[in-house]
C-alpha cells in the first residue's frame, strides 16, 4: 500500500485525494494535520531524507509525500500513477514564514 502524507488545507493534496477515493486497497491517505502523531510520523521521514533538503531549506512542508511499500519516498504523483495538479491551477508556493506572517493567499 502506498502512503500519501498530506493535509486537507493543501490544494495539491486535495487534488490527489480526489483521485484516490475508492482506491483504499492501493493508497492510504494520512492527514498530518489531523493528529500530532501523524505529523511526527511525516516529520521523521522528511527530516531524515535527503530528498527534502531543498524543501527544508526553503521552509516548505514537503507535501504531498508518497511512501512506497519498499520504503522509497517520492514527491512526484506520477511515480505512483496519479496526476499532479495542472500548472495553470498551481498557486505560488508559500513558506512557513509566509503562513506565520499571515501572507494573503497562503
Amino acid at each position: 500500500m502506498i502512503k500519501i502524507y498530506g493535509m486537507s488545507t493543501c490544494p495539491d493534496c486535495t487534488y490527489l485525494y480526489d483521485q484516490i477515493e475508492g482506491k483504499e486497497d492501493t493508497f492510504e491517505y494520512i492527514d498530518i494535520g489531523s493528529h500530532v502523531r501523524k505529523l511526527k510520523e511525516f516529520l521523521k521521514i522528511r527530516d531524515n531524507n535527503p530528498l527534502f533538503a531543498e524543501i527544508r531549506e526553503a521552509g516548505r512542508a514537503g507535501i504531498p509525500c508518497f511512501l512506497l511499500e519498499d520504503g522509497t519516498v517520492t514527491l512526484k504523483p506520477e511515480d505512483v500513477g496519479l496526476k499532479a495538479r495542472p500548472e495553470d491551477d498551481v498557486a505560488p508556493a508559500c513558506s512557513i514564514a509566509d503562513h506565520l506572517a499571515g501572507k494573503p493567499g497562503c
